[in-house]
């Protein structure tokens, strides 16, 4: 017979408050990048106003996706990543993405799909990626991994 589900005790939801240590892809080779996140809920950042309204067609359409027959129009992409600024600003904890941006660090493209994906579908559906990205011919390390 299988395991017997249990309430999830509100320390533990306590516990995962606090958010986890993750790894996210590194700023150069040798260069790794580790933080504390949490995935945060975007219907939550936009009820409590932190995606603002100019923003919310553009985070509708990266969720959810767009119709084919759809025009994407010239300020589509710097509004999709307002979106993924306003999600990494609540994903991250430490260090918080104010204090990366305010050190005048700028996440590269990877980092920054990297979080995005994060926060939608948690570190164990990440894993899957890590494997992909090393499995790189000629990364780099002297080896060709195919």
């Amino acid at each position: 017979m299988g395991k017997e589900l249990q309430v999830t005790t509100i320390g533990e939801l306590t516990e995962y408050a606090h958010g986890q240590i993750v790894e996210l892809p590194p700023f150069a080779e040798g260069q790794p990048f580790v933080a504390r996140m949490r995935r945060p809920s975007l219907l939550a950042l936009a009820r409590s106003g932190k995606i603002p309204n100019t923003l919310l067609d553009s985070a509708n359409t990266l969720f959810y996706g767009r119709k084919t027959n759809e025009k994407i129009s010239d300020d589509a992409l710097e509004k999709m990543l307002g979106v993924i600024d306003c999600l990494a600003e609540a994903a991250f904890i430490e260090p918080s993405y104010r204090e990366l941006k305010n050190a005048g660090i700028e996440l590269t493209d990877d980092q920054y799909m990297f979080v995005f994906n994060y926060t939608q579908q948690g570190i164990s559906q990440l894993q899957s990626f890590r494997k992909k990205q090393r499995n790189i011919k000629n990364n780099n390390d002297g080896e060709s991994l195919e």
